[in-house]
């Protein structure tokens, strides 16, 4: 199942390469703040596909500016879909996910990296991060693990949206790997964190970076 908040096109389009690759799949439209909405979310997934086994939460929103000028309703926005959403979804996800599977988080390495005009949004990650090593712990004898992924710098419209060539050449360059992660870099490991594979990484955050120290 693909839930997203309003780009229908690009669900439908995941939508139709999860199909094309011989696997049932349905969008679902949900704010993933609202407790409600992502209730319904699981008792659709439920109903389409008889339970739940691997849950990615990837959803969030940045805001970059000096901490002394950030807009508080910027900081707002941030708690809202980065840290509410992510605990109103494991929240149902530690209800409903079976033996077996999986829950998987989304950070930033920037928590660690520390870059000046980050600091809401790495506050917000940081939250994510505490409250998933939390959640493996309290599934104690469930056989479900609770993950989180930090990308570095990774070739998405997120991570793009307002930055300059010369910016993004900088960042590109800060791995001794010397270029930006793709989106495919991260989902191999979110796969492997999802697969019987990974099943013994509970409780981690995986800073998925190129080497960036």
């Amino acid at each position: 199942m693909v839930g997203y908040a309003g780009n229908h096109d690009e669900a439908e389009a995941a939508v139709q390469e999860a199909v094309n690759g011989g696997v049932r799949a349905i969008a679902v439209r949900a704010d993933v703040a609202d407790e409600h909405a992502v209730a319904a979310l699981f008792d659709a997934a439920e109903a389409e596909f008889g339970g739940v086994d691997v849950v990615v939460h990837a959803a969030g929103r940045m805001h970059l500016a000096p901490i002394a000028e950030l807009d508080l309703a910027a900081l707002d926005d941030l708690h809202r879909t980065n840290i509410r959403a992510t605990f109103v979804v494991v929240q149902q996800a530690a209800r409903r996910v079976r033996p077996g599977g999986a829950i998987v988080t989304f950070s930033t390495s920037v928590v660690g990296l520390a870059f000046p005009g980050y600091g809401a949004y790495t506050a917000s990650k940081g939250a994510v991060e505490a409250l998933t090593l939390i959640l493996a712990r309290e599934l104690r004898g469930r056989d479900v693990t609770a993950n989180t992924v930090a990308p570095g710098p990774t070739a998405t419209d997120l991570f793009l949206d307002g930055k300059d060539e010369e910016t993004i050449a900088h960042l590109a360059a800060q791995p001794p790997l010397e270029c930006l992660g793709t989106p495919a870099d991260i989902a191999e490991v979110v796969a492997f964190l999802a697969s019987p594979a990974g099943h013994w990484i509970n409780g981690q955050v995986v800073r998925a970076n190129g080497g960036i120290i």
